[in-house]
């Protein structure tokens, strides 16, 4: 069984960041840039699989906008991530992102990308800088369960452990389980008397059962419309699947579907209930109720498909059918799997860390990333809040180790 104790030839403390996603690798970068030997340990063949995955077409880094503005999307979440958020918010992503060579511009809707779309090439720099300044990172190093003062990882050369001063866990929520996230710490962390709220699917698409109708459009885009659940709403699009609807503005309104609130369309948002009233009080003459309506209203396909989905038999009221197409309830069967959501809810509590995000059970070990208890919608706020509490803990982990970040 071999030891890892320091780094060969320096009489510098020891960091073990476990998880070598965007929170792990700025953890690890902080730390060794106050000075700290650190080993990275991922159970994966490689790193960051998850950035990867995400930006394999765009990779959304932030969004440009105020931090206050900003900080609205983590919701009750944005008391304690405040000063994390603050110190390392959507300027200072962009500003990450063009020191490692990757220009950013920013979209219409203010979400930020780099220039070259991918997350790889930010990947490349990224894990050259962090060669550059001595972290060992120890790719198919699967954490065990054993943890302090030795933590046991089984490998492709067998059982290593590392005898570490400072430990940051940066696992992951719970979904995308074939990338690395699985949730499998939290039975391990709740052993030891830390609070884990259980996991929840987060960004994740709903599950309708469409009658054929409505399955014939599968893959088409839900446009024009707003959606509705309890105190969240979207203007985003979405796609009518096999199975439900998926996409940006399903994902933004998920949470409330979630929490038991019932699901709203409203198929004409930029339409007035007096407007739409007025409109299908028009003479309709020989034009059957389905045509009328879509020339009416000037209805897609896809958009006349979902009202004769819910509403049906059409009221022929004019004020009836335009409650209706104000705010058309869908039927829900909940959302998808959690292992299919593109993020998690719950996770290690705020009432288990201090403010320097170390585990109050657990004395020098910090946490970061998805696996603490906070949600947010895609659009950027995922991705920065990662950075942004690995950032934090990774400090906070020198500062305990007696060192300090330059600058």
């Amino acid at each position: 069984m071999n030891r890892v104790t320091q780094a060969a030839g320096h009489d510098k403390p020891l960091a073990l960041v476990v998880g070598a996603g965007p929170a792990g690798l700025m953890a690890a970068a902080e730390l060794a840039r106050a000075g700290v030997s650190v080993v990275i340990a991922e159970a994966k063949p490689s790193p960051a699989r998850k950035l990867l995955m995400a930006g394999k077409s765009a990779l959304n880094l932030t969004k440009d906008e105020p931090v206050e503005t900003f900080l609205r999307a983590y919701a009750e979440a944005a008391g304690w991530l405040r000063p994390m958020i603050e110190a390392f918010g959507p300027r200072a992503v962009q500003d990450w992102a063009r020191e490692l060579g990757q220009d950013v511009f920013t979209g219409s809707t203010g979400r930020v990308f780099p220039k070259v779309k991918k997350a790889s090439p930010l990947l490349r720099v990224w894990l050259a800088e962090l060669d550059g300044l001595g972290v060992e990172l120890r790719t198919r190093w699967c954490w065990n369960g054993g943890g302090g003062p030795g933590w046991r990882f089984d490998t492709p050369g067998g059982t290593q452990t590392v005898k570490p001063d400072a430990v940051v866990l940066a696992l992951g929520g719970a979904s995308w389980s074939r990338l690395g996230s699985n949730g499998a710490w939290a039975s391990w962390l709740i052993e030891r008397g830390v609070e884990v709220a259980p996991f929840a699917a987060a960004n994740a698409g709903l599950l309708i059962g469409w009658s054929d109708h409505v399955r014939r459009f599968r893959g088409a885009p839900l446009k024009g419309v707003c959606f509705t659940a309890g105190p969240f709403t979207s203007r985003g699009e979405a796609v009518i699947t096999e199975r439900g609807l998926e996409g940006g503005g399903i994902y933004t309104v998920c949470r409330g579907v979630r929490e038991g609130h019932p699901l709203a369309v409203d198929l004409a948002p930029d339409l007035s209930p007096d407007r739409v009233i007025g409109r299908l009080s028009r003479p309709r003459g020989k034009a059957s109720w389905s045509n009328f309506i879509r020339k009416t209203l000037r209805f897609d396909p896809v958009r006349l498909a979902l009202l004769m989905e819910f509403a049906r038999p059409l009221p022929t009221d004019p004020a009836r059918l335009a409650a209706l197409v104000k705010a058309l309830p869908v039927t829900t069967q909940g959302l998808c799997p959690i292992d299919e959501a593109i993020s998690t809810a719950g996770g290690v509590t705020r009432a288990a860390l201090d403010d320097s995000l170390m585990l109050r059970a657990l004395p020098g070990v910090f946490c970061a990333g998805e696996m603490l208890d906070w949600e947010a919608p895609t659009g950027g706020f995922l991705l920065t809040a990662c950075l942004a509490t690995g950032r934090w803990a990774g400090r906070a982990a020198a500062a305990r180790l007696g060192q300090t970040v330059p600058g």
